[in-house]
């Protein structure tokens, strides 16, 4: 059969215009799939900056579905899942990026950061430790290993975190010498607790080395050797550290004046107490003092020029002449005799219970307060955010 030129000449203008037809349907398509993704990445950043995080959520979802291969959506969609606390949401977000193939080192290692801030966020601390871990080499290290000392210090694992603060000193950065001689005295504790004195000692010593101007390190030194029945080096300890360290003799006083009587050397002590009050007044270093049997002397104003040597408990009235003070007024009138006795132990408790609360100690950072002095906030988790006063002298 003869094969007909005039078909193949019809047919050819027939299939030129099928096919410029399809070409052009194609690219209006993908005009329409382009400016539809576009439009919604921007609708959901005016949202963000309007603050409606719902609104934002959706269209950068919608944004995702329109072109999926774009790294900077699933970015900002994770983070907007984080802030929204939808940590579960943020996770599969960050961990989908991180299973693809195709992303970058600097896009893998941003996702690595960012499914690790979930994770924290999230109270997951185990497994936000291991994510942390992985960024190790990267840009983002200092960050993860501030985080990782955060999360050494929340849960106790005092070892671990010396470890991570020794690397971050390292890095010259910032010093955190003082934070290290925190770790050490925390794990010179756990010694003791366990009856090694002896690691206990080494432990110390690592941490006086470290922080010299430090006292929370001779504090404990001189706790240990009290323990250990060296009442002499124990006070020692505590005058050099007067000299060093003379703003936080509240909070060693005690354990002054206890070594002093054990060595005997009250005198010495109670010279030093009495010198240092004169410069600094405090109920803490003035019952110190008291318990040594001596008081400041009285202003000239306060008391006769015929009146008795001061009693060790005139000491109050002294420290009230100097600032105003409910707990030495309540300390005062404990062994003080009046005209109705039979009412003083109930006024006495009044007085007590209203004075525990200015005994306490106030975190400067968060505004925590305890009985207890701690270098470590329980409340913000700061260290050295504990002025060494009581409430009522700040």
């Amino acid at each position: 059969m003869d094969f007909d030129l005039s078909w193949l000449l019809l047919g050819l203008p027939i299939a030129f215009v099928l096919g410029w037809l399809a070409s052009r349907f194609d690219l209006r398509q993908l005009r329409i799939e382009n400016r539809q993704a576009p439009k919604a990445y921007f609708r959901g950043l005016n949202f963000l900056l309007n603050e409606q995080q719902d609104q934002a959520i959706d269209a950068f979802i919608e944004a995702v579905q329109n072109d999926a291969d774009t790294q900077e959506l699933h970015f900002a969609l994770g983070n907007l899942f984080r802030r929204r606390g939808e940590y579960q949401r943020a996770v599969r977000v960050h961990e989908h990026l991180l299973g693809r193939g195709d992303l970058s080192r600097a896009d893998r290692d941003r996702a690595q950061h960012a499914l690790a801030q979930d994770f924290l966020r999230a109270g997951l601390l185990d497994r936000a430790e291991a994510a942390l871990q992985k960024l190790e080499g990267t840009r983002y290290e200092n960050e993860a290993r501030l985080s990782l000392l955060a999360i050494y210090e929340r849960s106790r694992e005092w070892a671990q975190a010396e470890d991570v603060a020794q690397k971050l000193d390292e890095s010259e950065q910032a010093s955190y010498s003082a934070r290290r001689a925190h770790h050490l005295c925390e794990q010179a504790a756990e010694r003791v607790a366990a009856a090694d004195l002896d690691g206990a000692a080494q432990m110390l010593r690592e941490a006086t080395t470290l922080a010299p101007q430090a006292p929370r390190p001779a504090i404990d030194t001189a706790a240990l050797q009290l323990r250990k029945g060296d009442a002499a080096a124990a006070f020692e300890t505590l005058k050099a550290l007067s000299e060093r360290a003379p703003l936080a003799l509240p909070l060693y006083a005690a354990m002054l004046q206890q070594a002093a009587v054990a060595s005997q050397r009250s005198g010495e002590a109670l010279a030093l107490l009495q010198r240092r009050y004169v410069a600094s007044p405090s109920i803490d270093v003035l019952e110190a003092i008291i318990a040594l049997g001596g008081a400041p002397a009285l202003p000239d104003d306060a008391r006769a020029a015929d009146a008795p040597p001061p009693e060790p408990r005139d000491g109050y009235i002294a420290h009230l002449a100097r600032q105003t003070s409910l707990v030495a007024a309540s300390r005062w009138l404990a062994s003080e005799r009046f005209e109705h006795e039979q009412f003083h132990p109930q006024v006495q408790r009044s007085l007590d219970q209203a004075t525990r609360p200015l005994m306490r100690y106030r975190c400067a950072a968060c505004g925590f307060e305890a009985h207890q002095y701690f270098w470590h906030c329980p409340g913000c988790q700061a260290w050295d955010s504990y002025p060494p006063r009581r409430v009522e002298e700040l």
